[in-house]
């Protein structure tokens, strides 16, 4: 008997991507998804799902190369986002079309913020491509929505797994995508084979930006800070000992001959850091998206839940769509199996 399925599809920037991928592990296994409820990435994703356009989104952003999302900017200066976000999303209205939710084929909520009333806004019904574009609006990168006395952002802001929308369909299953997974479980990004051209664009551009983001740190770098740098560039994370040997015995000092290089440096958890203020905002939000998803989950406990890891791709990594739906489905199948056999 087909499994009735009410899927919900969190917020985590490129990693939405991978709703894809869930959706089509979902399909391939026979269970019929009759209501989607979704925020940010996941309600782009969930609203051209119920609207019957995915397969032309994959194919949009599966061909989207590194370059392709720079010219895909428009730069939003004086409108409160780094991006103004029409081009992105004027090709999202091309491919969605003139929609109304009520009208869709399959039941579909996407959630935004509001941030005059400080609350969750729910789109039930209205313009499809205007509630996806609500609903993504990242605070910082997309310039926010106004409708009437409403600035609206990022649902994730207050609800990035937005539950509750779909406690009341009915469903045999709710199955919740979290996008802000806290363990790889031995997952890496699978490396999907790219036509020549895209990978020497795509080298030669992270080629420039490494030097010039060396260029500009060095510039504002002391002699005792350029060393420090030199000592940890091969080593983004390395654990650090305050207090002394994980065994709690004296450190050896300086001069002594039983001291080994190892125990010269000093061993501390480096971990990669903001390279610009909007990382550091994006950063910031992430973490408490992450947080809040935690309580979603313990307050509305799903049938399923599917843990993308977020240590696997920066949030801005929109150019990596092949990878990252593979990624999805190969999360969705595991957790499926488990589910399947009765495992937890």
């Amino acid at each position: 008997m087909t499994q009735r399925v009410a899927l919900v599809l969190g917020s985590g920037g490129a990693r939405g991507y991978a709703h894809i991928g869930v959706i089509e592990e979902l399909e391939r296994r026979g269970y019929q998804i009759d209501c989607v409820a979704g925020c940010s990435m996941g309600a782009v994703v969930g609203g051209m799902y119920a609207a019957g356009k995915l397969a032309e989104y994959r194919e949009w952003v599966s061909g989207l190369d590194y370059l392709d999302v720079i010219r895909l900017l428009d730069i939003g200066f004086g409108n409160m986002g780094a991006i103004r976000g029409e081009r992105v999303f004027g090709r999202i209205r091309e491919i969605v079309g003139e929609q109304r939710i009520e009208a869709l084929p399959i039941a579909f909520t996407a959630v935004a913020t509001d941030l005059s009333n400080q609350q969750e806004v729910w789109f039930q019904q209205g313009c499809l491509h205007q509630a996806m574009r609500a609903s993504a609006a990242i605070p910082s990168l997309f310039s926010p929505v106004r409708q009437g006395d409403r600035v609206l952002v990022d649902g994730g802001l207050l609800n990035p797994l937005p539950i509750v929308p779909v406690v009341s369909s009915h469903c045999d299953l709710i199955i919740a995508v979290n996008l802000n997974g806290t363990r790889n479980n031995g997952y890496t990004l699978p490396v999907i084979e790219r036509p020549a051209p895209i990978r020497q664009q795509w080298d030669q551009w992270m080629e420039t930006l490494s030097v010039r983001n060396w260029r500009l740190r060095r510039e504002a770098m002391d002699e005792k800070d350029m060393i420090e740098e030199l000592d940890f560039v091969d080593e983004p994370e390395r654990e650090v000992l305050v207090d002394g040997p994980e065994d709690g015995g004296p450190v050896p000092a300086q001069g002594s001959a039983a001291a080994s290089a190892e125990d010269k440096v000093p061993t501390m958890q480096v971990a990669a850091g903001p390279a610009s203020l909007l990382e550091l905002i994006n950063l910031s939000f992430e973490a408490m998206q992450a947080s809040l998803t935690q309580y979603k989950i313990a307050g509305y406990p799903p049938d399923v839940v599917i843990d993308v890891p977020k240590r696997l791709c920066r949030f801005f990594e929109f150019h990596r769509a092949p990878e990252l739906i593979e990624l999805g489905r190969m999360v969705a199948s595991d957790t499926l199996d488990r589910y399947e056999s009765g495992k937890p």
